[in-house]
């Protein structure tokens, strides 16, 4: 995010190189990558609380 809100067209990471084309062609790899980290994380469907006074 932060190589793309500096208009920066070229990352490299782990020695790893990606040149983006375009800033619409990094907003869509970014996209796709958020997509993907939401499909990993486990949702809580129930959250219980329980509380006493400590009688």
């Amino acid at each position: 995010m932060a190589a793309r809100y500096q208009g920066i067209r070229t990352v490299e990471y782990d020695g790893k190189r990606v040149t983006y084309a375009s800033d619409a062609e990094m907003a869509a790899a970014l996209g796709d990558l958020n997509r993907q980290i939401i499909g990993t994380t486990a949702r809580i469907a129930v959250v219980r609380i329980q509380s006493s006074k400590g009688l």
